[in-house]
């Protein structure tokens, strides 16, 4: 119930301004009555993100037929799904850790990429830059809202003389934050099957 109604609280106010004072207030109760269940702010954040991941993140194991191109894509996707949900939810994520109930999970992540043809650390260091990839996008588009007639206009006016950061500029417009996200995916796939090439 308390992490629920921080959850709603944070779209309301956002994470500036979220804080256990205001969260017991909502909840009429006192504050110190907060610290039997977290401690602090972070603890309460930390399971402000395990619910947002469980309520939005469906596709956290590869599926039947999904290589690991493919897994990787629709995970972070599903990611990205869950943290877009929350106003600030990719502030919310950000410092957080596994906990160690799912420990069992990114093991068999990672057994199931060392089946694709990678070896255990090379795939960590692919699900911890895409992870984080995803964290940054999404605290970028989070932070970038609203958007709106106009917005960005002046700098499109000003990067006229120069055609070739225009021309890119028109191409991120049309897209806007989803097919740079995308884009950026690809990036770090096709790094990662370079890489992999080039071991063989």
């Amino acid at each position: 119930m308390i992490v629920a109604e921080a959850l709603s609280l944070l779209n309301e106010v956002g994470m500036d301004a979220l804080s256990t004072r205001l969260l017991a207030e909502r909840l009429k109760v006192q504050q110190p009555a907060l610290y039997w269940h977290f401690r602090n702010k972070r603890t309460l954040l930390d399971a402000m993100n395990d619910e947002l991941l469980r309520r939005g993140h469906k596709h956290r194991a590869p599926r039947q037929g999904e290589d690991w191109r493919d897994f990787v894509r629709n995970n972070a996707r599903s990611f990205r799904g869950a943290l877009i949900a929350y106003r600030d939810g990719a502030r919310v994520h950000a410092g957080t850790e596994a906990n160690a109930e799912d420990l069992g999970h990114f093991e068999g992540l990672l057994h199931f990429m060392m089946g694709e043809g990678m070896i255990a650390h090379q795939a960590m260091d692919l699900l911890l830059a895409v992870g984080r990839y995803t964290v940054g996008c999404v605290m970028e588009e989070q932070a970038d809202a609203p958007e709106g007639p106009g917005r960005g206009a002046a700098l499109d006016a000003a990067a006229e003389p120069y055609p070739l950061l225009h021309s890119a500029l028109s191409h991120y417009r049309v897209g806007g934050h989803e097919a740079q996200f995308e884009s950026g995916l690809d990036l770090l796939i096709a790094g990662t099957e370079a890489k992999m090439n080039k071991a063989l």
